[in-house]
Formats: C-alpha cells, sequence, structure tokens
C-alpha cells in the first residue's frame, strides 16, 4: 500500500483530509505536525494515522520512504494573518516549502501544496489565478502572511516556466473563507463564520464589525466562504486526477456578507437574528479584506465538476452535525 504525507495535518484543514483520506482506505497516511499544549490533538483522536512524525524528522523520513510516497500534501504553515515575527513567516511558509517543493521535484514525487486567497489583499487587481509571476507581483497582501504566500507561488510561477515542476503532478490552491470542524484549537485566529457560529450555540448576538469603507454597510463586508469539506473534496479530486497541474483558486465563486452568514446560524438553531456592532480595533483597520470571490474559472476548466455546498448546506451541516454535539470533532 502507498502511503500519502499530510503536513500540518492536525490542523484544521490538514485534519479534515485526513479524515476523508483514511475513509478511502486506499493509502497509509502520515502526519506531520507539532502539538505542543493545545488540544490540537483532538483533531486526530478519532482516526488511526498510520504515523505521525515531527518537522524535524520530515525529509530524513521521506528520504527512507521515497519509494512508497504517492502524493505529499503540503498544508502545514504559520496560518495567522496577524503573525508579526517576518522570519517566522518566511522560515515556516516560504522556505521550508521550498524545501519540499524541490524535494519533490528533485524526485518526481506528486505535491499539491496551499496557498491562501490573502495573496490578493484588498482584491484592487482581480482574484484570478493566472500561473504568471508579473502578474502575482501586482498584488498587495494586507498581511505578512499573505506576503509570504504570494513569494512562494511566485517562485513556484517561475520555476514552473523553467521547467522545474514536480512530475508527474503539482497543485497549488489558493483557499478562500473556509470554515469548519476541527478549527478550535486556533482561538482567535479561528475564521470569522466559526466565531460568530460559537456565539450563536451559545446563545448570545453575534457581534460583528462595524464598517470603516463608506462602500459598505456594517455587516455588508463579503467574504466568500467555503465549507471546509468542500475544499478536501477538490484535493482528493487532484488525488484522482495526476494527469492535472497548475495553480488554482478554491472558492465558492459567489461571496456573502456577514449578515447573511449571521443569519444562516441563527436559522440553523431556530433562533431570531441577533447582531450587534462594534468598531474595529485600529491594528486591523489597516488591513482588513472588505471582500473576497474567488474565480474558478480554471478550476471549472480543468474538469472539476462537483457543486459547492451553499451557505446555509455547509452552515446547517457545521451547526447540527459539530457545534452542538457533546464531541463537536470530525
Amino acid at each position: 500500500m502507498k502511503t500519502i504525507l499530510v503536513t500540518g495535518g492536525a490542523g484544521f484543514i490538514g485534519s479534515n483530509l485526513v479524515a476523508q483520506l483514511l475513509e478511502r482506505k486506499t493509502h497509509h497516511v502520515v502526519v506531520c505536525d507539532t502539538f505542543g499544549s493545545s488540544d490540537k490533538w483532538r483533531n486526530l483522536a478519532k482516526h488511526s494515522v498510520f504515523e505521525i512524525i515531527s518537522p524535524g524528522q520530515m525529509f530524513e523520513w521521506l528520504e527512507i520512504n521515497r519509494q512508497q510516497i504517492e502524493m505529499i500534501f503540503h498544508v502545514g504553515a504559520i496560518s495567522s494573518t496577524v503573525e508579526k515575527d517576518i522570519d517566522l513567516l518566511i522560515q515556516h511558509n516560504f522556505a521550508l516549502s521550498l524545501k519540499v517543493w524541490r524535494w519533490a521535484a528533485a524526485r518526481n514525487v506528486r505535491l499539491l501544496y496551499t496557498s491562501s486567497a490573502s495573496v490578493y489583499g484588498d482584491g484592487g487587481q482581480g482574484f484570478d489565478d493566472v500561473l504568471d509571476s508579473e502578474h502575482m507581483a501586482k498584488f498587495r497582501p494586507l498581511s505578512g502572511y499573505g506576503w509570504s504566500k504570494q513569494m512562494f507561488d511566485i517562485h513556484v510561477a517561475s520555476a514552473h516556466a523553467r521547467g522545474e515542476s514536480p512530475k508527474p503532478q503539482w497543485v497549488g490552491i489558493r483557499i478562500f473563507n473556509a470554515y469548519g470542524p476541527n478549527e478550535y484549537h486556533k482561538d482567535d485566529q479561528r475564521s470569522v463564520m466559526s466565531k460568530m457560529a460559537t456565539q450563536v450555540v451559545q446563545s448570545a448576538a453575534v457581534r460583528l464589525f462595524r464598517s470603516s469603507n463608506p462602500q459598505y454597510k456594517d455587516g455588508e463586508q463579503k467574504r466568500d466562504v467555503l465549507y471546509v469539506k468542500d475544499c478536501v473534496r477538490v484535493m482528493l479530486w487532484f488525488l484522482d486526477h495526476p494527469e492535472v497541474s497548475g495553480l488554482f483558486n478554491v472558492g465558492t465563486g459567489q461571496a456573502s456578507t456577514f449578515n447573511d452568514m449571521a443569519k444562516a446560524l441563527f436559522k440553523a438553531v431556530g433562533r431570531e437574528p441577533s447582531i450587534h456592532y462594534f468598531d474595529m480595533p485600529d491594528y486591523l483597520a489597516s488591513n482588513y479584506q472588505y471582500f473576497t470571490e474567488a474565480n474558478i474559472t480554471r478550476l471549472r476548466d480543468a474538469g472539476y465538476k462537483d457543486n459547492f455546498s451553499s451557505l446555509e448546506e455547509g452552515v446547517q451541516d457545521y451547526v447540527k452535525n459539530y457545534l452542538i454535539k457533546p464531541d463537536p470533532y470530525l
């Protein structure tokens, strides 16, 4: 049986991917991650992975097991959009990713890595996943996190143009605003949807930032919110289609307002909406995305035909099958 390595496999998206890979029973699944003293281990507690290795062990492990590796899903990263230690972001989100890329390219191992919609910044240059380093360089990310992801995407585009890509397949996916089970360990860095859902389930009012942008009324800020199960479905589609390579946006292609998100959550628990608005902290105001919406034309053209969950469908599953359960983990 071949092996799949998932870096960041105990995190939010990684653990959802691991769960679905294990359901298939087609591969040994190995997780590379760190745990510390958080509850992140609970994301894997229901899933019998083949091995767990630390990032410091990864490249030694890869060399030992290279003949058995079917694919690397490189999901691991520092995902905090407010991380101020730029050296740390470069080390984890750029330098380590670059090392994984070069290892896979030198040994012809399939690779999928996760990028982020944060590379697009305020969206002034659009949300098009064009595989061109000059086009990508025009983006203006609003955070060090977004910049670290942009740098790696630019490197990938340049390496691909030079013929230095992993073969037979490499994939980069720019994930838009994902939400769903197993975000709990991220605390204040959970998705907006997760924070709102917690408030609704606890019978509180939803608290949303007032808009500081005259183009948007309070609560009318818009995000392309993606249920994590749909994100994983796309990742598994690439596993099943080794002939498809490239950089792709992964979102629903339809932005929703924060007010609509809140209303969907209240509907899921059978309560009337209660929304309070408060001022945005100064440190966020200059780095705030008011609008995101994935252009998924290239993903569709590549052959991905499955529908994405509507806002109401994703919220219903998230709330009823996880958040209101005694054990909310996937």
